[in-house]
């Protein structure tokens, strides 16, 4: 039976644990869209991504793990979502191939993400990290997917994808979707630094979802502030930061009160940091118990990759075959 189920695709790269960020920017909608139960979800670990920025080979395997237990233990449920990992899909690749052809390199270039990854990483700028909005485009048209849950830095890529749907219909009478993020209420977390947005790669910026009570106390308390009091709640750093993760962690409400504190009586921060830290903490503990059973049950993960994975590759190998026989691809001698 023909399935007509609009799709969903969405990963995270696998560079190790995941954290607030990743989780209300994208986990939150990818678990948002699985339950509404209209929609095929399918949710990857996104490891050939990793490969396009330096990373250490020995740590791959417990990395990709890493976030298979972070999804699941957020509440992916692989009785509702496809779970598996990028690279055990080959369509991807294969169909990322095909999308270079009819993609302009002065486009990937002019790309905010790419030249920011230029300058993080200047001696390793290689084709893939060129190619990665190319092998994104890829990763969600294969599956013919509509809706991509992830943060509000990742609209550019989305873009292109778009643009690549586009350009494949007109030449080929593809019939791909043009892809829409989906937007949740953490869309942009930022660093706990004050400045940009919350990120592994940038020391002291992130919460992890399995961080302790103290690493959170300690993290959070090191969020830099100000004198409390003003004649607005500030937007940006530290003291925004702090407003932003209330918000997510505790509430609008309790956002505002915070920020009528600051323009009238003024702040104290010890108390607004222990109270923002063991909100925090209540709020992942569920996941950090679910988590440990999850880590007991290593039989559990191997199977949910593989069905994921021989799942995935089923509706990718059909998605891919009309697109191979499109392009004059599928010779008959």
């Amino acid at each position: 039976m023909e399935n007509n189920k609009k799709r969903v695709l969405s990963g995270i790269r696998a560079s190790g644990r995941i954290h607030l960020g990743n989780y209300f920017g994208a986990v939150q909608g990818m678990l948002e869209l699985q339950n509404k139960g209209d929609l095929e979800t399918l949710y990857m670990v996104a490891d050939l991504h990793t490969l396009t920025t330096p990373y250490e080979k020995e740590k791959l395997t417990t990395q990709v793990k890493e976030v298979i237990l972070d999804y699941l233990a957020c509440g992916l449920d692989p009785k509702k979502s496809i779970v598996f990992i990028q690279s055990m899909i080959p369509q991807h690749v294969i169909l990322a191939y095909y999308f270079s052809t009819i993609t302009n390199v002065a486009r990937m270039r002019h790309l905010p993400t790419y030249k920011d990854k230029v300058k993080q990483h200047p001696k390793n700028v290689s084709m893939a990290l060129l190619n990665y909005p190319v092998l994104m485009a890829a990763d969600i048209l294969v599956y013919n997917a509509s809706y991509v849950p992830v943060g509000v830095d990742q609209e550019p890529h989305l873009e292109v994808s778009r643009e690549i749907a586009r350009k494949m219909n007109s030449e080929y009478g593809t019939t791909f979707p043009e892809p829409i993020r989906y937007e949740t209420v953490g869309g942009y977390v930022p660093s706990l630094t004050g400045i940009g947005k919350m990120s592994k790669s940038v020391e002291g910026s992130a919460i992890y979802l399995t961080d302790t009570e103290d690493v959170i106390k300690n993290k959070i308390a090191k969020v830099p502030t100000d004198s409390g009091k003003g004649s607005s709640a500030p937007t940006q750093g530290g003291v925004a930061t702090l407003f932003t993760l209330i918000e997510l962690v505790e509430g609008q409400d309790k956002r505002k009160y915070y920020e009528n504190e600051y323009v009238s009586h003024g702040v104290r921060y010890g108390d607004l940091k222990n109270e923002l830290s063991r909100s925090i903490y209540n709020y992942i503990k569920p996941m950090q118990e679910k988590r440990k059973e999850l880590e007991s049950n290593p039989n559990y993960i191997k199977e949910v990759v593989e069905k994921g994975s021989s799942r995935a590759v089923e509706i990718a190998s059909s998605v891919l075959g009309e697109v191979e026989e499109k392009m004059g691809l599928h010779y008959s001698f």
